[in-house]
């Protein structure tokens, strides 16, 4: 996919999202308030991290989709993944304010018993926040995109705390009102945990980590499928954001001239990169097969 069109649909989806964030942010604060839940309202302050987490992520797809130049001349894909540690870092420093104000206003006793208007305001959230998670998990597959997959469970878990919230206020106007706050630290706990998982996945994108089974064992049967190739002596694969690099070492008929071992080669090169997706680039080395190389 060109670079043109990947930036096209990552800026769409995120339009999208910050224009539901902006208006479920304020909704639901806006509730939380009037009906007395803080549940609520935390889950509102959640809802505005997405709207700063989707313009890190629409920051991270245009950096990303930069072409190589004199100073990055490998491409500026590893953009995202910086971003995604990023946004990484937010959501652990908003999931930490949530629990820590909730386990706070435990210890002092301010436990206050929500009015029915906030049961709708959880409700609302669900549906709109497990909607949103499903369009943009489904563009992110579709432009391989790190940033915006981070960006989509970021509102899997809005939905899922809008589940703790529901709990919480459920529980709060039927008899225990310590299942509001409890609820608020659930919530943050999660979004804690999305957040070491982004970060961990982050690092993973920039450390060279090989490529899964699957995709080895594709890249081994079109080798071995290439014309000439008599044996693999070596294949190594380093992720690079959502793509793939890859050198292999191939053993071709010592008797062959320069020419034709190269011919070899690039047959090797050019169907590794358009038969397998992923593929950014791969480099291909020749030895000659049964002379102990």
């Amino acid at each position: 996919m060109k670079s043109e069109q990947r930036l096209s649909i990552a800026y769409k989806i995120s339009r999208v999202s910050i224009a539901m964030n902006v208006v479920l942010s304020v909704v639901k604060i806006a509730v939380g308030l009037i009906a007395r839940s803080g549940a609520l309202v935390a889950d509102g302050i959640h809802s505005v991290s997405d709207v700063l987490t989707t313009i890190m992520a629409m920051v991270g797809v245009y950096m990303s989709s930069r072409g190589s130049d004199e100073d990055h001349q490998y491409g500026h894909e590893k953009y995202e993944p910086v971003i995604g540690k990023l946004m990484a870092i937010f959501l652990f420093v908003t999931g930490t304010l949530i629990a820590f104000n909730a386990i706070k206003n435990i210890q002092v006793g301010v436990v206050e018993v929500p009015t029915h208007l906030a049961i709708y305001g959880a409700v609302l959230s669900i549906i709109v926040k497990e909607a949103m998670y499903h369009y943009t998990m489904r563009g992110a597959k579709i432009i391989e995109s790190s940033v915006l997959k981070a960006d989509a469970w970021h509102h899997r878990t809005d939905a899922i705390s809008s589940v703790g919230s529901f709990i919480g206020i459920w529980g709060a106007m039927n008899g225990w009102p310590l299942m509001e706050p409890i609820a608020a630290i659930a919530i943050g706990v999660l979004i804690i945990k999305v957040a070491v998982d982004i970060y961990i996945q982050s690092i993973r994108e920039l450390i060279d980590t090989a490529a899964d089974p699957d995709t080895l064992e594709d890249i081994w049967a079109v080798i071995m499928e290439t014309s000439g190739v008599i044996e693999i002596d070596d294949l190594k694969t380093r992720i690079h954001v959502n793509r793939l690099y890859v050198d292999v070492e191939i053993s071709v008929n010592a008797d062959l001239t320069l020419r034709q071992a190269h011919r070899i080669a690039e047959d090797v090169h050019d169907r590794i990169e358009n038969i397998v997706p992923r593929v950014k680039h791969c480099m291909v080395h020749v030895n000659p097969y049964g002379e102990g190389v």
